[in-house]
């Protein structure tokens, strides 16, 4: 039987989808995040380079990843959104932005972290860490703008200019080790090259990547439904669920 997809574009219709979608998305999560945790803090062996302080790899790499990915799916949504006005598409790029703000700060936080034992220092103006930093404030510059213009629409619009103007910064971390001198290391993990690491290694690193996205779906999902929530309050099915009890 086929779909019809179209109607999944109404609030209402996926305001109902993301409901069952969410407990799925949400065990998946949980799952995958005890997993991951186990086979890199107690499976994965010590690196012989950089001992044990390399673990934080297993929570650095995903969240650098999940960073960069949900701004361009953040993007995608608010540039759907600008060019055929379609509700939907804005307010799921409004519910992607601090869960993308999150993994920004995690990513920022966590690399300090191994920066430390590993350069000596918490911090350094190199490419890598200050296109990262230039990411938050996107993500941040993104949901102030929206926050400071009352009509959603008008915010939606400035919201997603400043996103798809803000995507240039994507490739710039991303290449940034290649096309600069920076201390930050190179990517492990290639499309065109075998990984440098072990394979038990690769294996929990994976799996924390699967488990930050499990994770980013259930959350925008609750995220969009309390936004589809507030901006289609009044209309006549947000009023048909109060009656019901079901808010």
């Amino acid at each position: 039987m086929a779909i019809n997809w179209y109607k999944y574009a109404s609030p209402a219709s996926f305001y109902a989808l993301a409901g069952k979608m969410i407990p799925f998305f949400t065990v998946l999560a949980i799952g995958l995040l005890a997993t991951g945790l186990y086979i890199g803090f107690f499976v994965a062996p010590t690196d012989f380079q950089q001992g044990e302080a390399y673990r934080i790899i297993f929570i650095h790499v995903p969240a650098a990843w999940m960073s960069m990915f949900l701004y361009v799916i953040m993007a995608c949504w608010a540039g759907i959104g600008l060019a055929f006005n379609t509700r939907l598409s804005s307010m799921m790029a409004t519910a992607i932005a601090p869960t993308g703000a999150m993994f920004t700060f995690l990513a920022l936080w966590t690399g300090s972290l191994w920066g430390k034992p590993m350069w000596g220092t918490w911090w350094v103006w190199d490419a890598r860490l200050t296109s990262e930093l230039i990411l938050l404030f996107l993500y941040i510059g993104f949901m102030s703008l929206q926050a400071a213009i009352d009509d959603p629409r008008r915010a939606d619009k400035a919201g997603a200019i400043i996103a798809l103007v803000g995507v240039i910064n994507i490739p710039i971390i991303y290449f940034s080790v290649q096309w600069w001198n920076t201390l930050h290391q190179g990517a492990s993990v290639s499309v065109t090259q075998a990984p440098t690491m072990a394979s038990i290694m690769l294996t929990g690193m994976m799996v924390m990547v699967f488990a930050s996205w499990m994770y980013s779906i259930a959350v925008i999902l609750k995220r969009v439904r309390s936004i589809i929530l507030e901006r289609e309050r009044h209309t006549v099915w947000v009023a048909e669920l109060r009656r019901k009890g079901a808010l």
